[in-house]
């Protein structure tokens, strides 16, 4: 099932997506006693964090009960002005007093990035005491080039099917990403693309209303076999969709 929820502006749009992740957790929270959620990148998902500790927002979780993770990883220290933890860090969990064992990140002080990856992918099995996790809600960007998490056009962790976290090799950025697979990501009960600006209208399109293989645009790969799937997005990002 899959939803487009199109606001005025970004500030309308993070209003709209913190009132869906509130309804969400405490749905979660009521069945299952914790709320799992895999947090991403970028410079509308920061915005959106600060607004969740932000009132009243702050008040209307239980954040206790609120178990963190990330759908993907630069491999650099969880200092570095690149780390999208660090970002969740000064965002989110440090205003909010986020205790250290509710937060499970990509151990990236490590070197070797497939090391990185099958710790995360242990961890992620540890946490749900299952050998396929499935997320409350997996929190997504998209990029310029149709890019999700850290699964890029042309890069091989597109087919991976039998790992839940990889280190992906990006050719074009001289790089190696970690990341969640499609595995992961499609067997989440809800998964929600945040998107805005008017520079992204055009790719927007493309992988919602288009007819591209997920290998040139991944983000068209995000299909969740039971869940929901949302679309947060501004006026600008959806001006292109003929359903605007």
């Amino acid at each position: 099932m899959s939803e487009i929820i199109i606001a005025g502006d970004v500030a309308d749009l993070n209003q709209l997506a913190a009132k869906k992740f509130v309804n969400i957790a405490g749905e979660a929270i009521d069945q299952n006693r914790h709320f799992t959620v895999a947090l991403s990148g970028g410079s509308t998902p920061k915005a959106f964090l600060h607004l969740l500790a932000s009132e009243p927002f702050r008040k209307q979780v239980n954040w206790e009960n609120t178990l963190f993770f990330f759908g993907d990883e630069r491999n650099v220290p969880p200092d570095h002005d690149e780390s999208n933890f660090k970002m969740a860090n000064e965002a989110l969990f440090a205003p909010l007093g986020i205790r250290a064992e509710n937060i499970y990140r990509w151990e990236t002080e490590l070197d070797d990035p497939e090391m990185i990856a099958r710790g995360y992918e242990s961890k992620l099995r540890k946490a749900f005491a299952a050998e396929l996790p499935v997320f409350d809600l997996i929190l997504l960007g998209m990029g310029a080039d149709g890019h999700t998490a850290s699964l890029f056009p042309g890069t091989p962790g597109l087919d991976e099917t039998n790992r839940l976290a990889i280190a992906n090799p990006v050719a074009r950025l001289d790089t190696v990403r970690l990341t969640l697979t499609y595995t992961v990501i499609n067997a989440a009960a809800n998964v929600a693309f945040l998107a805005a600006g008017a520079e992204k209208a055009e790719m927007l399109a493309r992988v919602i209303e288009g007819e591209a293989d997920f290998h040139m645009l991944p983000a068209r790969g995000v299909k969740p076999t039971f869940g929901h799937l949302y679309w947060f997005l501004d006026a600008g990002a959806a001006q292109r969709l003929s359903s605007s």
